[in-house]
């Protein structure tokens, strides 16, 4: 059999309303790629994991916080690299601020930025989707295409 050619995929609707709604997705997001991890060889790393898991956080948590209705996570493993996408009924898209070490709160954004390869938001018929990329590898600035020495 060869190598898989088809992207690792889960997608999970979350209800935004829900305090809980936040931690299911960080969960979620954690037994996806150890799922990926055990039953099909895909190198997770630690690194991969928490930043996976951060980003994820973050933006549920936006999603939750300013958006109504339900909140749809899709966690995609393709390419080197773990993609997650969060789509929202809110058609707004996300800005980052400018950095500030006194403002109390809203540097999710911010802090996805800093640790993520790739990053878009777009506009849907529907509300926005936001999607972040995290190497597979702990070396941020490899090209997450070559995957020879691995």
């Amino acid at each position: 059999m060869g190598p898989r050619r088809e992207p690792l995929q889960l997608a999970v609707e979350l209800d935004g309303g829900d305090g809980g709604c936040i931690a299911r997705a960080r969960d979620r997001a954690g037994v996806f790629l150890a799922r990926a991890q055990a039953a099909h060889g895909v190198p997770v790393t630690a690194r991969t994991m928490d930043l996976t898991q951060l980003v994820v956080s973050e933006l549920v948590t936006n999603a939750c916080k300013y958006a109504p209705g339900p909140v749809l996570l899709v966690l995609r493993i393709a390419d080197g690299a773990v993609e997650t996408e969060v789509w929202d009924s809110d058609p707004v898209l996300p800005v980052a601020r400018a950095a500030d070490p006194g403002r109390v709160g809203q540097h999710g954004l911010e802090i996805v930025m800093a640790v993520v390869q790739g990053f878009e938001a777009r506009r849907e018929p529907v509300g926005k989707r936001i999607t972040a990329r995290i190497a597979l590898w702990d070396d941020p600035v490899r090209d997450v295409g070559d995957s020879a020495a691995h």
